[in-house]
């Protein structure tokens, strides 16, 4: 889920920096450091949509660096138990497949998977229906529910299942149109 928050950082700029331009270059450096990175309380930073306020700088003693608190908008995405998502499968294995829904990557497990779909090996690892309707492979596009996060310090990892209503395959790209 996507949300809308305001966060905080310490910026530090060096001395070749300062004049004119010091807002712009202090809000160039934050969008380089911090949009696409993950932070486990928050979720993924997409986008910095804002810089709320920047505050007074402070000389580092020895270095001449100045650091200045900067409170931005940001768009977050953060995944929750029970969410539905569209992702695209990036990997099938005979333990399941995993997806990737924008930056956080999902497992599903093959015991997530409904009963009449099976693993079949070769060049192109799919997950097939037994009358070979549906099939589920590499660039697939899934419906999928999660069922559990983690979250660590820089990454969130996520367990989904497609065994439920209304879950399963969008589009299948070995399909002819």
């Amino acid at each position: 889920m996507f949300f809308h928050i305001v966060l905080e950082r310490n910026m530090q700029l060096h001395p070749r920096h300062f004049g004119r331009d010091l807002r712009d270059k202090l809000v160039a450096k934050l969008m380089k450091d911090v949009e696409g990175t993950c932070s486990g309380r928050h979720g993924f930073i997409v986008a910095i949509t804002g810089i709320e306020s920047v505050g007074k700088g402070l000389i580092r003693d020895g270095t001449g660096f100045v650091t200045f608190p900067v409170k931005y908008n940001c768009v977050v995405f953060r995944p929750f138990k029970g969410e539905i998502l569209e992702a695209v499968v990036t990997m099938v294995n005979k333990m399941g497949f995993f997806a990737e829904a924008g930056p956080v990557q999902i497992f599903v497990s093959n015991h997530l998977i409904p009963d009449d779909m099976e693993f079949q090996s070769g060049d192109m690892p799919n997950y097939t229906t037994s009358d070979g309707s549906v099939k589920i492979q590499k660039d697939s596009e899934v419906r999928l529910k999660i069922i559990g996060t983690r979250v660590d310090a820089t990454e969130i990892f996520c367990i989904g299942t497609i065994k439920d209503d209304f879950l399963g395959v969008i589009s299948d790209p070995g399909a002819t149109s």
